[in-house]
C-alpha cells in the first residue's frame, strides 16, 4: 500500500438523547446560528422542536433554510450563503441526511467566498476558509456527517459534481438512531445501497498489501447483508438502526481507505444520469454498479472472485475464478433486488434517448476510474447494460 496520513477532525457523538450535546458543541463557535433542514420531516417527528430547545439554551440567534433537495441544487447553496453574509452567521446546524450536510458544506465554504459558489464546486476557485458547521443526522446512507466530501447539482446546467476540501469537516455529528426510526422503508433501503457501494468503491482497487483493509470493508458489507433485511421488517428496532446507522459512517469517514485510492468510477456515472433525470443517487447506484463490475472484471478477476467468496459465500470449487465472480455479482444484484432496489434505469422511465447527453456529462474531465480507467465507449456500454 502507500504511505498515508490520516486525519479525521470530526467529533462523532453517538447514541440515544445526545442531542442535549448541541448547547455544549455550538458556543465553541459562536451564537448567531443557520438552522438547515429539507422537507420538513424534522418538524413532524419531533427533532426540530429539540433542536429549538437547545438553540434558546444558549440564546442562539436562529435564523433558517428549509427545503434543501434530495440532489441539493446551487440555487439552494445560494441562498444560503446570502443568509450567513447578511446576517453575519457564525455556525450552521445541519439537520437531515447527506443532502442537507452537502448543501451545507457549500454554504459554509461559499460564505467565504466572494465570488459565485458554483466556482468552488467546480474547482475554478480554490477553498480557502469556511463557516464551521455541525450536523444532525437523521437518514443512515451517505457518511457526509463524517467526511469533507459533498455533491451539488446546477439543475440549469444539468451538472452534478462532487467536490470537498479539508475545511470542510463538520466540527461535530450528532447521530441518535432514534432519529432514523421515522425514515420510510424505501429510503432505509436507498441508505444501505449507497453504503454498500461506498465500500465497493474502496475495494476495487490496483494496490497490493491491503489485506487488514479488505477484511474491514468485508465486515461492513457482512454487517449491512445481515442487519439490512432485518431492519427492514422491524423499522423501529433501535439496536438494528444503530448498527445501519454507524455503518454508513465508517464506510465513507476515510478509514477504509487508507494506504490507496478506490475507484469511484460508478459514482461519476451515477452523478451524469442523476444530473439529467435527478433519480436517487442510490437508486441508481444500484442499476449501474453491478453492470461496471461485470464491464471491469477482466481487470482482475481475483478481487472479484474474493468478495464474491468471502462476503456473499460462492463456493469456488469445480468453478472457474471467472465463474465465481459472476455469481457473487449475481448474488449482490439478487441481495440488492430482495430489499427492493431497482434493477435497471427503465425502472425510472429512462429510455436510450439520452446515453449520449450522460456519457458526455461524465466524460468531462477525461477518462476516469481508478481500478481501471473508463472511456467515453465504456460509459456508453455500462449505461446500455443498465438499460
Amino acid at each position: 500500500m502507500n504511505n498515508f496520513t490520516y486525519q479525521n477532525p470530526t467529533k462523532l457523538i453517538f447514541g440515544k438523547g445526545q442531542i442535549e450535546q448541541l448547547s455544549k458543541e455550538i458556543p465553541q463557535y459562536g451564537t448567531k446560528v443557520l438552522l438547515v433542514y429539507g422537507g420538513g420531516s424534522i418538524k413532524k417527528n419531533g427533532l426540530y422542536d429539540e433542536i429549538m430547545t437547545q438553540l434558546k439554551n444558549i440564546d442562539a440567534d436562529i435564523h433558517e433554510l428549509s427545503g434543501v433537495e434530495p440532489n441539493p441544487r446551487i440555487t439552494t447553496v445560494r441562498k444560503g450563503v446570502e443568509i450567513c453574509k447578511k446576517e453575519n452567521i457564525e455556525f450552521i446546524l445541519a439537520a437531515g441526511g447527506g443532502s442537507v450536510i452537502d448543501c451545507t458544506k457549500a454554504i459554509a465554504a461559499g460564505a467565504k467566498y466572494d465570488g459565485d459558489a458554483w466556482d468552488l464546486v467546480t474547482k475554478k476557485a480554490p477553498i480557502k476558509e469556511a463557516l464551521p458547521f455541525g450536523t444532525v443526522l437523521t437518514i443512515a446512507a451517505t457518511g457526509s456527517e463524517m467526511n469533507s466530501g459533498s455533491v451539488i447539482t446546477n439543475w440549469e446546467t444539468k451538472e452534478k459534481y462532487g467536490w470537498g476540501s479539508p475545511l470542510t469537516f463538520p466540527k461535530f455529528s450528532i447521530l441518535d438512531p432514534v432519529n432514523t426510526f421515522t425514515v420510510p422503508k424505501n429510503h432505509t433501503v436507498y441508505g444501505m445501497v449507497d453504503m454498500m457501494s461506498h465500500v465497493f468503491e474502496q475495494y476495487f482497487h490496483q494496490k497490493t498489501n491491503a489485506p487488514l483493509q479488505d477484511r474491514f470493508c468485508e465486515s461492513l458489507l457482512l454487517t449491512v447483508i445481515e442487519s439490512g433485511p432485518k431492519l427492514l421488517n422491524e423499522l423501529d428496532n433501535y439496536e438494528l438502526r444503530e448498527t445501519i446507522l454507524y455503518s454508513g459512517t465508517i464506510a465513507l469517514n476515510g478509514y477504509l481507505q487508507v494506504g490507496y485510492r478506490g475507484d469511484w468510477a460508478s459514482h461519476n456515472i451515477e452523478h451524469a444520469v442523476s444530473a439529467v433525470y435527478d433519480i436517487p443517487h442510490a437508486g441508481g447506484l444500484a442499476i449501474i454498479f453491478p453492470n461496471w463490475m461485470k464491464h471491469v472484471l477482466h481487470e482482475d478477476v481475483s478481487r472479484f472472485k474474493q468478495v464474491a467468496v468471502r462476503v456473499f459465500g460462492v463456493n469456488p470449487e469445480g468453478k472457474t475464478d471467472e465463474e465465481t465472480a459472476l455469481e457473487g455479482i449475481a448474488k449482490l444484484r439478487e441481495f440488492w433486488s430482495s430489499l427492493g432496489a431497482p434493477t435497471k434505469l427503465s425502472d425510472y422511465d429512462i429510455d436510450d434517448s439520452k446515453l449520449e447527453e450522460m456519457a458526455d456529462k461524465a466524460m468531462i474531465n477525461g477518462e476516469f476510474g481508478n481500478f481501471k480507467k473508463l472511456n467515453r465507449e465504456d460509459v456508453l456500454a455500462i449505461l446500455r447494460a443498465s438499460l
